[in-house]
């Protein structure tokens, strides 16, 4: 019988997190001293949680006023797949108005249930369901407040909104918890490079599927040295199509040691971050590092990435699609890793970034880094309570507006985490 990973993982004591000062235990605990440098206001509120998740999704509609965000009851614990969450926007012209649109049995603390606005007019938001024994896409039409459903969850989305990539949600939840969706089993499980499992392009008006890259395919990819391929484990994870919408950047990764059986692993995993085409041809290895981690496409043809090649210190780098060049990029302002995005035209030399937890003050700095001038502008540094550790951590995952003028956070500095909106709009105009 084919169980899911937390059948076999036993769940942390649940309890809401909402005095800030207090852990999931009810333990008092100091998170630091808050500082704003620009204008920040709550757009969500207690007694619920709130919250959006990963960087690289659009959270703001085309007019800038309606802003997504997840709802949630609990804190402190796994996900389970019996937990339910509302998804939503707030209405930032309406008294933050929360709006619901639906809810989603699949979803975790860092990318949510993958809640994203499609295309450029604002018509549609998608997420990600359990339906019976499947994971699925909804998609909620504005215009008809009605729900249609595909077959197959999306983890990206094409900026031209005509279709997405999908992965196998039940395989990442046992390679890399907090990822994946719990609820249901990996048929997999015991395979190390599965040939039916990978990446999907998924037609998102016709609902159309096609396996164009296989986590087999991947595994074939070999590394320089000695073969490893065979005895590791293998998973995708952290998908992006280029602004053009043809190609996909993807994280190949693989775990050493991992038991089918108990479905536990031992150590840490391997990265190596692969491009290709949207249908799954010309591929492409573009960091062999093993230590690729966060990253965002530069206009269509350059990544820029926290990794470290060979015979280099770790940091942000630039690295050119298709070639083996590549260039430090504000490693002096920006040395350690973050959340990373460029902001949108005409401010498209700033990188909107974040760091994680400080060791000492427990605070998460939100900063602005101009590429031209090399200087770093910070935009607050946000308490973050010692109890929000781990899988259930809420790192700021800063996102900006269509128009580059206001970033959306989440945090969790006072009353739980919520979402919170920076105005920089007086900030870039100074200094752009």
């Amino acid at each position: 019988m084919n169980l899911s990973r937390r059948q076999f993982v036993a769940l942390t004591a649940s309890s809401t997190l909402t005095p800030v000062f207090k852990n999931c235990f009810g333990q008092e605990e100091q998170a630091g001293r808050l500082e704003s440098f620009v204008p920040v206001r709550a757009i969500t509120k207690g007694p619920k949680n709130h919250w959006f998740g990963y960087y690289d999704k659009r959270e703001f509609d085309p007019t800038n006023q309606l802003v997504l965000s997840n709802q949630v009851s609990f804190e402190g614990r796994s996900p389970t797949g019996d937990d339910k969450i509302s998804v939503g926007f707030i209405d930032t012209q309406d008294n933050d108005r929360w709006q619901e649109v639906g809810t989603s049995n699949a979803w975790g603390w860092q990318q949510g249930c993958m809640l994203q606005w499609i295309g450029r007019d604002g018509k549609q938001i998608l997420w990600n369901d359990r339906e019976g024994d499947s994971f699925v896409c909804r998609i909620y039409s504005t215009e008809t407040q009605k729900i249609r459903t595909l077959k197959k969850p999306i983890y990206t989305v094409a900026p031209d909104g005509t279709f997405g990539l999908s992965v196998d949600f039940r395989r990442i939840d046992n390679l890399r918890p907090g990822y994946g969706y719990d609820g249901l089993a990996d048929p997999n499980a015991s395979v190390r490079a599965p040939e039916d499992s990978g990446i999907w392009r998924v037609d998102l008006k016709t609902g159309e599927e096609e396996l164009i890259f296989s986590l087999a395919d991947a595994a074939a990819i070999r590394w320089p040295g000695p073969d490893q391929h065979s005895k590791c484990w293998h998973y995708f994870n952290h998908l992006l199509i280029s602004p053009d919408s043809q190609r996909f950047i993807v994280l190949h990764r693989f775990r050493p040691q991992f038991d089918p059986h108990t479905l536990k692993f031992k150590g840490g995993f391997v990265t190596r971050m692969l491009t290709a085409a949207v249908d799954g041809s010309d591929r492409f290895v573009l960091d062999p590092s093993g230590f690729t981690s966060h990253f965002i496409w530069n206009g269509n043809d350059a990544v820029t990435m926290w990794t470290k090649p060979s015979g280099k210190n770790s940091g942000f780098f630039n690295f050119t699609d298709k070639s083996n060049q590549f260039e430090p990029i504000g490693q002096e302002k920006m040395p350690t890793n973050g959340h990373n995005t460029y902001l949108p035209a005409p401010y498209q030399d700033w990188i909107l970034n974040d760091t994680y937890p400080d060791r000492k003050t427990n605070r998460q700095t939100v900063f602005l880094y101009h590429v031209p001038s090399q200087r770093r502008f910070d935009l607050g540094h946000f308490p973050s309570p010692p109890a929000y550790r781990g899988e259930w951590r809420c790192d700021t995952h800063p996102r900006c507006s269509n128009d580059g003028t206001q970033i959306a956070i989440d945090s969790p500095h006072s009353g739980g985490r919520q979402v919170y909106l920076l105005d920089v709009k007086d900030l870039l105009n100074r200094n752009s």
